[in-house]
């Protein structure tokens, strides 16, 4: 007799119409043959899915190209469907589930022909976790088919977890034709099902990524009372080796993974890498925040990687160590067959090709390698992967960073007052955007916790979740504000930033543990100048004046805008929020 999950890919089978079906183990010998497949018969329009790049540089290593409409997260074209308007809120774009299916239907109707629908039965986190969550995906490329193996835990050991029950997160993706105008990336939270068509771009085919780890999950944490973040986790070891454990929400491409994988420039430091994305946050038996890393690898941004930037990345990508590890439109040096983007260390290339598979050279005025491109690894490879990572418990959190890019008015760093002054300060984040989604770069747009694109519900609602887990909390990790990206009156960073980011951690570690004082400010407390340790560094008085500056005269547009922000969410915006933003309103 079928299974649940036996008669859904039949179903889908008979929609999509596929040349075969094959049902992924997650074995190294199935990810070869996958590759293969891509590197001689699969082909997006004039080009193979997969180029083997140099194996002595880079072992295990294979250049993808997207589609060139199809390298960022389609925001508009992502969908929440609710069954109303009002519980996907403002934040998420609503389409009634019905029409949703109808559409998605049509769309779907024989978009496999020709092709192999694979079958991939993986977990989030631990299999043993009581937190992990388990999945299948469908997918008709073989990009997404090794992706998925590498950023989350394939085997067949998933399908008997899940059998004789429809307790599993469905995930369909097909990339279609990668028409713009037949391109949709829907979820449907009351039937844990995400639906996506015509993109093979990672944040809309990796289904276990963005769509299910965090518009999905969090949907399921406010039902199942938990967190779904945009988060890192770390580890930081000090020079008597204690580790405090912090998570750090941050927009993508604002230093996330250099931060999760740093390398610190303070003697006797150490920082072990949890998670450089998501993080799920439980309460624990003892009243305290324990997280797990719902993913097994990194999806990061290549562009401005380097031994300088992110040395542990670099490392992380040459190991070879987990088959295969995949670049996503990058430059290929064709001289060597690397991968080449800008920041990278060294010298430009004389012969490049860029990320589109065309011939390059500095006078063309263009990046040659798309500044969303990416690369896919193991976490396994990572020369500082936390002993802890594996962990079925996670690990407990002793503070939260909230983090965004803005070259003015935000301090370097500081506390909030108390967990709802926390909640109300995430609130009103503010990152000046990047290229991770499509949209204009350098825009200044409210991003809470770094979770407005995959709030998978309204976000008045998600404040309120954030509330209500905060006063379940025995012992609440502090909340704290970051921003390396203050700048003076000339455009430079008046603040070093990765390495020497360890020096506020320091700072953060000793105010978590009433070590230090701290100067009180409207928005927060700020350091004590004298209790930041700059040994080492040499850092203009004036520009250490600057990073902490808080003159609440300049905040007006900044209180105006988080108001405007604020106020779309109507009703369901908690009146602690409000409370908080008088109060702060009143000092200005």
């Amino acid at each position: 007799m079928a299974t649940f999950l036996e008669k859904w890919v039949e179903e889908q089978a008979r929609l999509t119409k596929p040349d075969k079906i094959y049902w992924c183990d997650g074995s190294d010998e199935e990810a070869r043959k996958i590759v293969e497949i891509g590197l001689t018969r699969e082909r997006i329009e004039d080009y193979n899915v997969f180029h083997k790049l140099s194996q002595k540089t880079f072992p295990s290593s294979y250049l993808h190209r997207s589609h060139p409409t199809d390298v960022a997260r389609a925001e508009h074209l992502t969908y929440v469907c609710h069954s109303d308007k009002k519980t996907a809120g403002p934040n998420n774009n609503w389409m009634p589930p019905a029409q949703a299916k109808e559409k998605l239907t049509k769309l779907s109707d024989g978009c496999m022909r020709g092709r192999t629908m694979y079958v991939l039965p993986y977990m989030m986190g631990h299999p043993e976790s009581p937190y992990a969550k388990a999945c299948v995906q469908l997918t008709d490329v073989s990009y997404v088919a090794v992706s998925m193996r590498i950023m989350t835990r394939v085997g067949k050991g998933v399908i008997q977890k899940i059998k004789k029950t429809d307790n599993f997160v469905r995930g369909f993706h097909s990339v279609g034709d990668f028409h713009q105008d037949r391109r949709f990336i829907m979820h449907f939270p009351d039937e844990n099902l995400v639906w996506s068509i015509g993109s093979g771009y990672g944040g809309n085919a990796l289904l276990g990524k963005k769509c299910f780890s965090l518009r999905i999950a969090s949907w399921l944490g406010l039902k199942e009372n938990w967190l779904a973040e945009h988060m890192i986790i770390i580890g930081v070891e000090d020079p008597q080796g204690k580790i405090t454990y912090i998570a750090a929400a941050m927009p993508s491409a604002c230093g996330k993974t250099n931060l999760a994988m740093m390398e610190p420039a303070l003697p006797g430091y150490k920082v072990w890498t949890v998670g450089d994305d998501i993080a799920w946050l439980n309460i624990g038996p003892d009243g305290r925040l324990w997280a797990i890393n719902p993913e097994n690898g990194f999806f990061g941004v290549a562009s401005g990687t380097s031994m300088k930037t992110n040395p542990n990345m670099i490392r992380t990508l040459k190991a070879g160590k987990f088959y295969p590890t995949i670049f996503t439109n990058t430059a290929l040096n064709t001289d060597t067959n690397d991968p080449w983007w800008e920041g990278l260390d060294g010298e430009i290339p004389s012969n490049l090709v860029d990320w589109r598979g065309r011939e390059w050279n500095p006078s063309l005025g263009t990046k040659a390698a798309h500044p969303n491109s990416r690369f896919t690894v193991a976490i396994s490879q990572c020369p500082t992967v936390s002993p802890e990572f594996n962990n079925p418990d996670g690990v407990p959190i002793s503070a939260i960073l909230l983090g965004g890019r803005r070259t003015n008015l935000i301090p370097l760093v500081y506390e909030s007052f108390n967990w709802q002054h926390g909640v109300f300060t995430g609130g009103g984040i503010g990152s000046e955007t990047t290229a991770a989604a499509i949209h204009k770069v350098g825009v200044l747009r409210r991003d809470p916790m770094a979770m407005l694109p995959f709030c998978g519900y309204n976000m008045g609602d998600y404040f309120r979740h954030w509330l209500n887990i905060g006063k379940r909390l025995a012992h609440p990790p502090k909340i704290f504000a970051v921003n390396w990206f203050r700048t003076d009156g000339e455009g430079n960073f008046l603040w070093p930033g990765f390495g020497e980011n360890i020096r506020v951690l320091k700072w953060i570690i000793e105010r978590i543990n009433n070590k230090i004082g701290a100067k009180e400010t409207p928005i927060g407390f700020v350091p004590n100048p004298k209790d930041l340790e700059l040994d080492g560094i040499n850092i203009p008085q004036e520009n250490l004046e600057k990073l902490f500056e808080v003159n609440i005269e300049d905040w007006g547009e900044e209180i105006k805008d988080i108001q405007k922000f604020f106020e779309q969410f109507g009703k369901r915006m908690p009146e602690e929020i409000w409370k908080e933003f008088k109060n702060f309103k009143e000092l200005k």
